[in-house]
């Protein structure tokens, strides 16, 4: 490897003393209390997704608009995700969990205001920045936050409970705030939920014990902000994995021509619109069952590339289907492959960072995937518009393996990492 290997300093926590089983980490009070803080705070936020899409189309009833939600949530992440890292290094990451979650039901009562009041739709907007400052604080805080929770050879197992509680989150919570719509015909209870939410999840936090504070501040300086990029560039597997995940987002974007597909392609209406995008995360679903089953990973490295080419096969079989149940089993082999990655990629990001730069580097890593998706549905839209839906989708996926095999090459390192939790 070309860049420093550095190993952190195991979890302060106590060992568990039984034989890590799938369900070992679940004993661990703090990890718990974490974890279903995340599902209720992901949860909420899928309901919260749906009910804005809605109210400002209603009101509205402009696609501009709709536009203009995913702007206002990501220009906060560009104006401070460094600053957020170097928060998260420098302070109680336990306290930034807790004052990011009070925001969190803050701006969701503004929106529960606003809809009361039926304010301008300007205020959403600036609520939904509120929101995205927070949740951009939020996100270095909380990957740091959990390596303090498990110990080191139980690491992996937790990012995959982790993440499998995020991807049942991501099927239940768009159908449970649709659901609560349609009853009310009102935006106002997913709002009010979410303030419920964001209550309950500042409580459960609060109850964690464990969680350190910095032990010396340093102050903010652009030298300060630096670290997190020095560290990825300099750490090649941090880097190469990161990179992989990146460009695999940006360029395997299917997801976003499925209402082309269904409409003019697969012509299946609404309701298969509806099942493929449930493809996806259902395919995660189960793999997030199948991996907490199983020991970590053996060869993580090999596993990481295998699973981003996987996911670019998969996409190219999808741009070529003319089946709709080809097309379902395609985007859920999409959704086993991601959840692969994903697992992979945060775990190595995570037990190969220092934990005093954990939350800088975490900064870096959400900035990148972050906007690697909206990036990725307006590079598919792009490219549909002028070669048509069915190119945009395989060339995306031929461009996904292209990624792999740069990755493997430029970055060997990669190829040649072992036992993930090693």
């Amino acid at each position: 490897m070309n860049g420093p290997v550095i190993t952190p300093e195991p979890s302060e926590r106590p060992l568990l003393e039984s034989a890590p089983g799938p369900y070992t980490i679940l004993r661990n009070r703090d990890y718990l209390l974490y974890l279903v803080s995340r599902f209720i705070a992901s949860f909420a936020q899928q309901m919260l997704v749906v009910a804005v899409g809605w109210e400002i189309y209603e009101r509205t009833h402009k696609s501009l608009a709709l536009g203009i939600v995913g702007l206002a949530q990501m220009v906060p992440m560009f104006l401070f995700t460094f600053p957020a890292g170097h928060v998260a290094d420098n302070y109680s990451r336990k306290q930034v969990l807790l004052w990011t979650q009070l925001a969190m039901a803050a701006t969701s009562a503004g929106l529960a205001l606003i809809t009361n009041l039926q304010a301008p739709v300007i205020w959403i907007y600036w609520c939904l920045f509120a929101m995205g400052t927070a949740r951009t604080y939020l996100w270095p805080a909380s990957a740091s936050f959990m390596p303090q929770l498990v110990p080191r050879e139980l690491f992996a197992r937790a990012v995959a409970w982790n993440t499998g509680s995020f991807q049942v989150a991501a099927v239940a919570g768009p159908a449970a705030g649709g659901a609560l719509i349609a009853l009310s015909h009102s935006a106002f209870p997913v709002y009010a939920f979410n303030v419920v939410a964001g209550l309950i999840c500042f409580a459960l936090i609060g109850w964690v014990r464990s969680g350190k504070a910095a032990q010396a501040r340093e102050p903010m300086s652009l030298k300060s902000l630096a670290v997190g990029l020095k560290f990825v560039y300099r750490t090649k597997i941090v880097l190469g994995s990161i990179t992989l995940d990146l460009f695999a987002v940006l360029l395997g974007g299917a997801t976003a021509m499925l209402p082309v597909y269904c409409k003019d392609i697969l012509r299946v209406g609404p309701n298969g619109l509806g099942l493929l995008q449930a493809a996806l995360p259902f395919g995660s679903m189960l793999m997030a069952f199948v991996l907490v089953h199983r020991p970590p990973l053996q060869r993580a490295g090999p596993t990481l590339l295998w699973a981003v080419a996987i996911f670019g096969f998969a996409t190219i079989g999808f741009g070529y289907s003319r089946s709709f149940w080809l097309s379902f089993a395609m985007l859920f082999v999409c959704g086993v492959a991601d959840y692969i990655s994903v697992v992979v990629r945060h775990t190595l990001v995570q037990l190969l960072t220092p934990d005093e730069m954990r939350g800088r580097v975490s900064a870096v890593n959400s900035l990148f995937i972050g906007t690697s998706n909206q990036m990725g549905e307006f590079e598919s839209g792009f490219v549909a518009n002028f070669f048509g839906p069915v190119f945009a989708v395989v060339s995306g996926g031929v461009g996904t393996i292209v990624v792999v095999i740069a990755t493997a090459l430029l970055w060997p390192e990669i190829r040649k990492y072992g036992r993930l939790d090693a």
